[in-house]
């Protein structure tokens, strides 16, 4: 049985004891079997920090099965601690802050308003690999547009095929919500409008044009790094958020 006082209520000290947890059961074993269960089902719960969490983690589900990785990993109490502190350090920064940029929780807010465990998570989702995938990241801010412009096509009452690409969705909506250039008349407005469309296009595009080694002449493929992942997720975060604020201020105005 678990005590629940036992528990840290931050999230960041709840992640440093299975920190713990696990270097004690790595150096000569821990008794916390359970502790290390009830906090490993909380955080996979969580889709902020799920993508986050260490691989064996995710993996192992008892401390029992988990020894015999880390002793196949290691020989050396020493080895140990250091992969399993290295293997944490993505979580914690991120819970300490160190990965976020300016707008993210403004977009945090916006998106969980509006769809906490499917639009939300995938936000979480994308801002988690900012800096540790970068193609993963491209691919999840991609992702987040796709889910946000169908979820709000949903909620208008408007059809759309599964096979229509993110412009194309994204100029669905756009249109629903007025913000298609060709339904304004003031040429600065037409133009940030405009703007955010080539945006749309753009992420829609990005990754497979940085993946892409046809007709390269047996060059490597061109690998996005972490600023090209922070351009598209933050890019794609700033217009899920526009889009939804527009959304709920046409609700309003009902």
């Amino acid at each position: 049985m678990i005590d629940p006082n036992d528990i840290p209520i931050s999230l960041i000290e709840q992640v440093a004891m299975m920190e713990g947890i696990l270097i004690a059961s790595a150096t000569g074993g821990s008794p916390d079997n359970y502790v290390y269960q009830y906090l490993r089902r909380e955080f996979i719960a969580d889709p902020s920090i799920k993508d986050l969490l260490p691989q064996f983690v995710r993996s192992y589900r008892s401390l029992d099965a988990f020894w015999p990785y880390i002793k196949h990993e290691a020989p050396s109490y020493a080895e140990r601690r250091q992969i399993i502190s290295a293997a944490f350090t993505p979580l914690v920064d991120q819970l300490e802050g160190r990965n976020m940029a300016p707008g993210d929780k403004v977009a945090s807010d916006a998106l969980e308003t509006f769809d906490v465990d499917g639009v939300h998570a995938v936000w979480s989702k994308a801002i988690a690999r900012r800096n540790t995938d970068p193609e993963g990241a491209i691919t999840v801010a991609r992702t987040l547009l796709e889910t946000v412009t169908k979820r709000i096509l949903d909620e208008c009452g408007e059809t759309y095929s599964e096979k229509d690409d993110l412009p194309k969705l994204y100029a669905s909506v756009a249109k629903v919500l007025s913000l298609a250039p060709s339904q304004h008349t003031e040429e600065p407005i037409r133009a940030i409008l405009g703007g955010a469309m080539n945006l749309v296009n753009g992420i829609g595009t990005l990754r497979n044009r940085m993946s892409d080694s046809h007709g390269r002449g047996g060059k490597l493929p061109v690998r996005p790094s972490p600023r090209h992942a922070s351009l598209a997720v933050n890019t794609a975060g700033a217009i899920a958020t526009f889009l939804v604020e527009t959304y709920h201020e046409k609700l309003q105005m009902r």
